[in-house]
């Protein structure tokens, strides 16, 4: 799968987002190293703090499914420069995703801009520091 068919994924995911509150659908496309993509849309909810955005719904179906080795992720949303991850989705791209994973991002006007986690999340709170030493 190249780069713009996991861009268009993740335009088609914007069509699931259940968005009655916000009206902003976002869409979501994860590949991961064995080939297979996992898609998710942000899941709105009376209760806002229970919602779910896209990118932990793809993230969070590839792990349900065993999936741990991913290539990289596409997000999409109708925003004026290509939609920013919110900080949740940062530390939990951070927990899963190498540093160095490319993470694509667009708009309705397909304009791109693609990172690594570590341009999107530096100096995270890494697993390693819940160590004692």
């Amino acid at each position: 799968m190249n780069k713009n068919q996991l861009l268009d994924a993740s335009l088609k995911a914007m069509d699931s987002a259940y968005v009655p509150y916000s009206t902003f659908p976002v869409g979501a496309a994860l590949l991961t190293k064995s080939g297979k993509l996992y898609t998710g849309c942000n899941i709105e909810n009376a209760a806002y703090p229970v919602t779910c955005c896209a990118e932990r719904v793809a993230i969070f179906k590839a792990i349900s499914e065993g999936e741990t080795q991913f290539a990289e992720m596409a997000v999409a949303a109708n925003t004026k420069r290509p939609v920013p991850p919110c900080g949740s989705c940062r530390q939990v791209m951070s927990e899963f995703f190498t540093s160095s994973m490319k993470i694509h991002l667009t708009n309705l006007n397909k304009e791109v801009k693609t990172l690594t986690i570590e341009e999107l999340l530096p100096f995270s709170f890494q697993p390693d520091d819940l160590e004692n030493n």
